[in-house]
């Protein structure tokens, strides 16, 4: 073989060997309002599915709801997952107290094993993320956010302390690769996530240091789960029930409900590519009211349709449906 032949062999090789080495897992921090809808708990179980086939590392699950119960449900879907001691915080000051009309939460916590009683027993949402992101490698941080800004507000604006020198913000960029939010609807809209917590919004996505992916109202609108997990008579889990408690509760989700957040967990974890394209700009906001502005260079993304719709849902739905400690 000549020596060229030789380098093109070697080449080839060291390619084919980075192309088969498995992608290290994300670290993600999920950071949800998991109780006035009921697609966190599908959330939750996606991330946990992720996390049990090796693609996803996770940090913590953080409320940015301050009702009682809402860190006792993150405890024991956590609890349910195998993933009892995963650290978990909650909103500290003002913030927004939602329960969820169909009481499934008050159904969770009545069933289900967890040791955290009240989301008054959690630590400081702030504090929890300073700890956690003080010790990762820089650039390394996936935070993925399914509910209100609060959170993410009160870490920018978060001082020097014991856990790090830096304040909030530049603690974020040194460690936070990206932020991916369900939030917005675009090109303009109205959405939750946003305008229960306008003020927070607005300075988070103002001011936020890496870039930003949305994942925005219209996707998860399309994207319907829930009938394949409750018709499933092998699967019994904290997931099914309150799916089987909430879907009958409201025609509009009688074949399945929306899956907003669900779709942010895969994006985070898996990346945009097959599921989505992307657009490039400003996330403006006023008055709890987004609109977009396109912007080559912006630091803001938000999602676009590109794998079928049944295609997402299918494999979102099979993700939820995962028991623990399975591949």
């Amino acid at each position: 073989m000549t020596p060229f032949l030789t380098l093109c062999f070697l080449a080839f090789a060291v390619l084919s060997s980075a192309q088969n080495r498995p992608k290290p897992p994300v670290s993600i921090i999920l950071d949800t309002d998991i109780g006035p809808d009921y697609d966190d708990v599908g959330a939750m179980a996606v991330l946990h599915a992720l996390a049990d086939r090796g693609e996803a590392r996770p940090l913590a699950v953080i409320a940015s709801n301050k009702h009682d119960l809402v860190v006792p449900v993150i405890d024991v879907l956590n609890t349910y997952f195998g993933r009892p001691n995963l650290p978990t915080g909650v909103t500290e000051g003002p913030g927004v107290v939602d329960g969820a009309w169909q009481k499934w939460p008050e159904m969770l916590v009545a069933t289900y094993p967890h040791k955290i009683r009240s989301s008054d027993d959690a630590p400081d949402a702030v504090a929890t993320y300073r700890q956690l992101l003080a010790k990762q490698p820089n650039g390394s941080v996936t935070i993925v956010t399914v509910g209100f800004l609060t959170n993410m507000a009160n870490l920018l604006d978060s001082k020097p302390d014991r856990f790090s020198k830096l304040g909030g913000k530049e603690l974020v960029k040194q460690k936070v690769k990206e932020l991916v939010s369900m939030a917005g609807s675009f090109p303009t809209g109205r959405e939750f996530n946003v305008y229960k917590d306008s003020v927070a919004s607005e300075k988070a996505f103002a001011n936020w240091p890496t870039p930003v992916i949305f994942s925005g109202f219209e996707i998860g609108k399309e994207i319907k789960t829930g009938p394949r997990l409750v018709a499933n008579p092998s699967l019994k889990s904290p997931v099914k029930d309150v799916f089987a408690l909430c879907m009958p509760k409201a025609k509009q989700d009688h074949d399945g409900r929306m899956s907003w957040d669900q779709t942010a967990v895969l994006v985070a974890v898996r990346g945009v590519e097959p599921y989505y394209g992307l657009k490039r700009g400003r996330f403006l906001i006023r008055g709890g009211t987004n609109s977009w502005q396109d912007d080559p260079n912006g630091p803001h993304y938000y999602l676009t349709e590109k794998m079928p719709v049944p295609q997402v849902t299918e494999e979102i739905e099979t993700l939820m449906m995962h028991q623990p400690g399975k591949k």
